[in-house]
């Protein structure tokens, strides 16, 4: 993975490899692609929403609108590419430890493509990290919110 100085990649990290970093699998894998990546600071991904994802079956029918639980998530996950670039990170796993001020702007729909900003506001003592996300469809806020995470350390 190679960025340049604007902090903007070479490439688009694809799902291949942010699933060498993240264990989330279908159909809670929910970052396409890596857009932009800044170690230590933030990092940019996209989620594309398709139909034919599993949630849309019961929410809403006929007006199928991605769950904001799920665009959180998203954001989340986002959030733990960032941190398991991080020195010292390596096989490491983070899980939600709380949200705040989490809002909704409009809905996520089929067709649409969630580009979400996660940036990293603090790490203490390389097992608790608070950071902010945004989400956005068409370059409207869909959905913001901070986000704590605390290192779970399998056996």
């Amino acid at each position: 993975m190679t960025t340049e100085n604007t902090g903007t990649l070479s490439q688009p990290i694809p799902v291949e490899e942010i699933q060498k970093l993240l264990p989330h699998r279908y159909p809670f894998s929910l970052v396409d692609r890596i857009l932009e990546y800044v170690p230590g600071e933030k990092a940019v991904g996209l989620k594309n929403i398709t139909f034919n994802e599993p949630h849309f079956q019961g929410h809403i029918p006929n007006h199928p609108i991605m769950p904001g639980v799920l665009m959180v998530e998203a954001m989340a996950q986002v959030g733990g590419f960032i941190l398991t670039q991080m020195p010292g990170m390596d096989n490491t796993f983070f899980g939600f430890a709380g949200i705040d001020g989490v809002r909704f702007r409009r809905p996520v729909v089929p067709g649409d493509q969630l580009i979400m900003t996660v940036e990293l506001i603090t790490v203490k003592a390389q097992r608790i990290a608070k950071m902010k996300g945004k989400g956005t469809v068409d370059g409207k806020l869909a959905v913001s919110g901070e986000m704590l995470f605390s290192r779970l350390d399998f056996e």
